[in-house]
């Protein structure tokens, strides 16, 4: 056997060994974590504060922006008829007049509404909000 086999078949055993060592300490520090106490560092999100906990637990995310799409239909076309379009032009969509428009917040399904013009504005009256349950089962399909 040369030099070099015998030092890698020593650092294996050493590697080994410690390996054990790190378990047995492992072993020690477990039976002794029943006695630690975790440093409170973060709030408790799940102690039970009443109503008014739940609701500054609430405040911390009202202020994240959120993106709201409003789906009307989609459709594929070539790269030749995209080409093609002008000012003018229609697409047609693959969904029906008077279908509910789905309503999209960062990308899930949440609702889906009626196309309604407000002050010369167009808005989505919703008509039907996605249960988390419903979303779960359109998932699955």
């Amino acid at each position: 056997m040369s030099e070099d086999t015998e030092n890698t078949a020593g650092e294996d055993q050493i590697s080994e060994d410690d390996w054990a060592a790190a378990m047995a300490e492992q072993v020690v520090a477990d039976s002794g974590a029943a006695a630690a106490q975790p440093a409170n560092i973060f709030p408790s999100f799940g102690s039970d504060n009443g109503s008014n906990g739940i609701l500054n637990e609430l405040d911390m995310i009202l202020d994240i922006p959120v993106q709201i799409t409003v789906e009307l239909g989609r459709t594929k076309i070539t790269i030749k008829n995209l080409l093609q379009l002008a000012h003018g032009s229609v697409v047609e969509l693959d969904a029906m007049a008077g279908e509910p428009m789905d309503v999209l917040v960062n990308g899930t399904l949440i609702a889906q509404g009626e196309v309604v013009v407000v002050n010369d504005k167009f808005g989505i009256r919703l008509t039907d909000i996605i249960t988390p349950s419903e979303r779960m089962r359109k998932i699955n399909r």
